[in-house]
C-alpha cells in the first residue's frame, strides 16, 4: 500500500523549504502529490525534482565570459574544482555571493552557466569596483576610450610606450574617483592593468598605483566583445564596494559563498598582500574565520581559498587549527606572481568548505 508524507517531511528529506515543496506540487512536478484539505501529501517514494532554476538550459548557447583584468591569484585554472561544491548535494542554491571578487574568474564562469535568482559581488578595492560598475552601466563609452588608448599605444616604439604608460599612471593617480571621472578612471585602470608588469595591482602607502610597465608586445587593451557580454551579464547583479562582511545580510540558507582573500604568505618573498593600503595579516585571517562561522550558522554553503603553508613548512597547522570545524582539501595550482617566469611551478592551495 502506498504511503504518504507531508510537505514538511518532504522538505526535511530533500533539504529544501516547505514553501518550495508546495511550489513544486503546484507546478505538478512531484509525481503522485495531491491536495488533501488545505495541505499537500506526497508519496514517500517520490524523488526530489531536479531544480531548474540554477542551471541554464543546455540547449541555449551560453556566452563565455572572461575576466576583464588580470588579477593576482586569479581562479581561471581551478574553477571546475570550486564549482563542484555548488551542486555536490541536493541543496537548492538560488543566490551566489563573492565578497572578495578580484578579477571575477569564478563569478564570470558561473554567470555564463547558471541562473541564480540574485548575485552579490563586492571588493574593498574602489578602483576595481568602479570598473565593474562602469562596464555594467557605461560600457560603450568605456570601449571608446579603451579603443583610443589601444590605437595610440600599440604602434609605438618602446620609448614611446614608456612615456605613454607612465604619463597614464600619473594621470590615474592624480584623478580623484567620482561620478564624473568614473569612466576615465575605469579606462585608465584597465589600460594600466593590461600593460603593467604581470598585471599586478599594487599601491604605496599613499594609496598610489606604483607598478612599472610590463614587456608585452601586443596586449589586448580593448576586448570589445567580452566587455559587451560582461555588461549584459552584470545587469541584475548587486555590485558593492566595501568590506566583505557587508554581504552577511544578503546571505541565507540558499546561498553559495566563495571567498578568495589575499593569501597568507608561505615565504618571506611571497607576501604580496598590498592590493589596497591596508595589509591582510593574520589578524585579518582570524576576522575572516569569524565571518565564515557566521555564514555557516546561517546554513549557507561556502568555499574559501587560501595558500597551503605546508608547501614550505610541513609543521605549519595555521589553517588546520583555524578551520578545524570544516573540511580542508588541497588542490594543485600554478603560481601567478613571481619575478622569474621559470619559477612558476605547481604548488598546493587550500579549499576550505562546509
Amino acid at each position: 500500500m502506498l504511503s504518504y508524507i507531508s510537505a514538511k517531511e518532504a522538505a526535511d528529506k530533500w533539504n529544501i523549504s516547505q514553501r518550495r515543496v508546495s511550489v513544486l506540487c503546484n507546478e505538478n512536478r512531484i509525481d503522485g502529490a495531491m491536495m488533501v484539505g488545505n495541505m499537500w501529501i506526497i508519496p514517500s517514494t517520490a524523488q526530489k525534482p531536479v531544480d531548474k532554476r540554477t542551471l541554464k538550459n543546455e540547449d541555449n548557447k551560453n556566452v563565455v565570459l572572461r575576466p576583464f583584468v588580470k588579477w593576482v591569484g586569479g581562479k581561471s585554472q581551478v574553477t571546475d574544482e570550486i564549482e563542484k561544491f555548488i551542486f555536490s548535494d541536493n541543496k537548492v542554491i538560488t543566490k551566489y555571493v563573492e565578497p572578495m571578487v578580484g578579477g571575477g574568474a569564478l563569478a564570470f564562469d558561473l554567470l555564463s552557466k547558471c541562473n541564480f535568482e540574485r548575485i552579490y559581488l563586492s571588493d574593498s578595492n574602489a578602483e576595481l569596483i568602479n570598473a565593474y560598475n562602469v562596464i555594467k552601466t557605461d560600457v560603450k563609452e568605456l570601449i571608446n576610450k579603451l579603443t583610443e588608448k589601444q590605437l595610440v599605444f600599440l604602434p609605438m616604439a618602446e620609448n614611446g610606450r614608456k612615456l605613454y604608460y607612465y604619463s597614464s599612471r600619473d594621470k590615474f593617480n592624480g584623478i580623484k574617483l567620482s561620478e564624473k571621472t568614473a569612466v576615465e578612471k575605469a579606462a585608465l585602470f584597465i589600460f594600466l592593468n593590461k600593460t603593467c608588469f604581470n598585471g599586478l595591482y599594487r599601491v604605496n602607502k599613499r594609496g598610489q598605483f606604483n607598478v612599472p610597465m610590463g614587456a608585452y608586445k601586443n596586449p589586448t587593451i580593448c576586448d570589445e566583445a567580452n566587455l559587451l557580454n560582461i555588461s549584459s551579464a552584470l545587469k541584475n547583479v548587486d555590485i558593492v564596494c566595501g568590506d566583505y562582511t557587508l554581504s552577511e545580510d544578503f546571505i541565507d540558507e540558499n546561498t553559495f559563498v566563495y571567498i578568495d582573500p589575499p593569501y597568507r604568505p608561505i615565504s618571506e618573498t611571497s607576501g604580496f598582500t598590498s592590493y589596497n593600503v591596508d595589509a591582510f595579516d593574520d589578524n585579518e585571517q582570524y576576522r575572516l574565520a569569524g565571518y565564515i562561522d557566521r555564514i555557516n550558522a546561517k546554513g549557507a554553503k561556502f568555499v574559501l581559498s587560501n595558500s597551503d603553508p605546508k608547501n614550505t613548512n610541513p609543521e605549519d597547522n595555521f589553517f588546520e587549527d583555524l578551520y578545524k570545524n570544516y573540511s580542508i582539501e588541497r588542490i594543485s595550482a600554478a603560481r601567478s606572481v613571481n619575478s622569474k617566469g621559470g619559477s612558476r611551478g605547481k604548488i598546493n592551495e587550500l579549499l576550505i568548505h562546509n
